[in-house]
């Protein structure tokens, strides 16, 4: 996630994926980067719907103005928002297809209920979409407390937890998640380690040669990770993925929806291992 030049965002442009939208839209403004949102519509929808959302959300925040056209934003802004209408469509086909063909840097998703845009993070869905790609995935669900307010347009960013076990390497994850951190707010995001175990293992990450401390504890994956949130009040998680290994195999289906559900925060999905996380 060194550099974001592309961040898709599946949206049914209801109330309830406004907090996803407004995140998706600040981090495209500090990565001054371009912006898809994805619209899979049951119906035959005539008219493009994403400029008028972003547009309104940025004159709230007192970047632009209301009546400033597509090209004056890019041009002031450096971000260039794209609508992708797919009708008719099976949605996590949809992404999938998407991402398959434009690729990104990293995807937020909102999940919420059973509606709309939130089928798209059950069962299989959630399945097809992890493990299609190495994409950067962000979850905010219903309730969380995001890191992005949704009425100004301010970040708070300064502490998130990061589950950790012996394999995969946590490393490229941490790493950039404190990016992620420096692109938003300038300054440096402090990195709680976590792992639900017997045993700690020692960590290093690539920028520095410090061993990490790391918080143990014990008892059901999900709700361990789900109290150290609360308990150390994080803006975020972030839980590096590698596949079908390591502890994150069981942060899939069933129980990484828990997790996401279940987080008083937005959730990061990086993996592990891919070249553009680290």
């Amino acid at each position: 996630m060194n550099a974001i030049r592309s961040i898709v965002h599946p949206t049914d442009f209801s109330d309830l994926s406004a907090a996803a939208f407004a995140h998706a839209l600040r981090i495209a403004l500090a990565a001054r980067s371009k912006l898809h949102l994805l619209h899979v519509s049951q119906y035959d929808a005539n008219e493009a719907l994403a400029f008028p959302h972003a547009q309104r959300l940025l004159a709230q925040w007192g970047l632009s103005h209301e009546d400033d056209p597509p090209w004056t934003i890019a041009s002031k802004l450096g971000i260039e928002v794209d609508n992708i209408r797919i009708k008719l469509q099976e949605p996590a086909q949809a992404i999938v297809d998407f991402l398959s063909e434009h690729g990104s840097d990293l995807v937020v998703l909102a999940t919420h209920g059973r509606d709309g845009v939130a089928h798209w993070l059950h069962g299989s869905v959630a399945e097809a979409v992890f493990r299609r790609s190495a994409i950067p995935t962000l979850f905010i669900a219903p309730g969380a407390r995001g890191f992005v307010d949704q009425v100004s347009g301010d970040v708070q960013l300064k502490r998130v937890l990061v589950p950790v076990d012996f394999s995969p390497p946590p490393g490229r994850a941490i790493a950039a998640i404190q990016h992620f951190g420096r692109l938003l707010t300038g300054g440096n995001v402090a990195v709680d380690l976590l792992l639900v175990g017997e045993a700690a293992p020692r960590l290093r990450v690539a920028s520095s040669s410090a061993l990490l401390p790391v918080i143990l504890r014990s008892g059901n994956v999900v709700e361990s990770i789900v109290d150290a949130a609360i308990e150390f009040d994080v803006d975020a998680i972030a839980m590096p993925t590698a596949g079908h290994h390591g502890i994150l195999d069981a942060l899939r289906g069933s129980t990484t929806e828990r997790v996401i559900r279940h987080a008083p925060c937005p959730v990061f999905a990086l993996s592990a291992a891919s070249p553009g996380s680290g």
